[in-house]
């Protein structure tokens, strides 16, 4: 019974904070839930070398609910930009579908570190006033404006978060501002999610050893407890993004950067 509430306890903590990360910085809260449902597939005496697929699998299945509470609160203020997405959307579908079946082929050790150095170098640009280093004007046309969403659905389902850790600093890299891409990125984790949620599905349908209540990789009862708590917090964390500033906003994602990378190597 006492495994049971501390269970719970940590399902809602997770859900609690993934939510308002969501809202806040247009992050999916993957970077909170996935070493959070590590230790609980241990628990559950997940084998290790399915452990962290299931960790990522059920942490894009809540960034469904999570993006989609954090999207409608950024819509009422008008920050996503919806032209963005449209032109987006299906790049970033087949990148996270590859994705999500790439890691399922593999280790995700090495992927990890390679998160780490790219985010490391993300974070010098959002904490450091490089408000005028940018690549252009706006975002990229031709071959660049479907790759680069391409790649950033890729990695973001390989590592199991909403795109909004490499679509926020790639936006503004490209004169969008902060708030905007904040809110745009969460509505573009959503699309990362769904699909690379369903490669995640398909690809653990024949995988031995998972825990009851799992379909494919993902853990349907973990995924509902975090979402539950999360959808309450989201809209609370898109509020007072809207109300930093602008230069308050970039360095609180620096420092997330930071802490998203620790995070994650720490986990594997």
């Amino acid at each position: 019974m006492e495994d049971m509430i501390l269970t719970l306890a940590y399902l809602i903590g997770a859900g609690l904070v993934a939510g308002f990360l969501a809202g806040l910085l247009g992050i999916g809260g993957g970077i909170v839930t996935i070493p959070v449902l590590f230790v609980l597939f241990e628990q559950l005496g997940t084998p290790l070398e399915w452990r962290m697929h299931a960790a990522i699998a059920t942490s894009l299945a809540i960034i469904v609910a999570t993006n989609i509470s954090s999207v409608l609160a950024h819509h009422k203020k008008d920050g996503v930009d919806w032209e963005t997405v449209k032109s987006w959307w299906l790049v970033v579908a087949v990148g996270a579908v590859l994705g999500s079946m790439f890691a399922t082929t593999l280790k995700t050790a090495e992927l990890v570190y390679f998160f780490a150095t790219l985010a490391g170098f993300l974070a010098v640009k959002m904490l450091l006033p490089f408000e005028k280093w940018t690549l252009g004007k706006t975002l990229p046309s031709g071959l660049f404006k479907y790759s680069n969403p391409g790649i950033i659905g890729f990695f973001s389902a390989v590592m199991g978060i909403g795109g909004g850790s490499f679509s926020v600093p790639y936006m503004t890299l490209y004169n969008v501002p902060i708030h905007r891409a904040v809110g745009t990125a969460s509505l573009i984790g959503l699309v990362i999610s769904v699909a690379g949620g369903l490669g995640y599905l398909v690809g653990g349908l024949n995988v031995q050893g998972l825990p009851a209540g799992s379909v494919g990789f993902i853990h349907l009862p973990y995924a509902a407890g975090i979402a539950f708590a999360a959808v309450f917090t989201a809209p609370l964390g898109a509020k007072v993004a809207h109300k930093l500033p602008r230069a308050a906003l970039s360095i609180l994602f620096g420092l997330f950067l930071i802490g998203a990378t620790l995070r994650l190597v720490n986990a594997v």
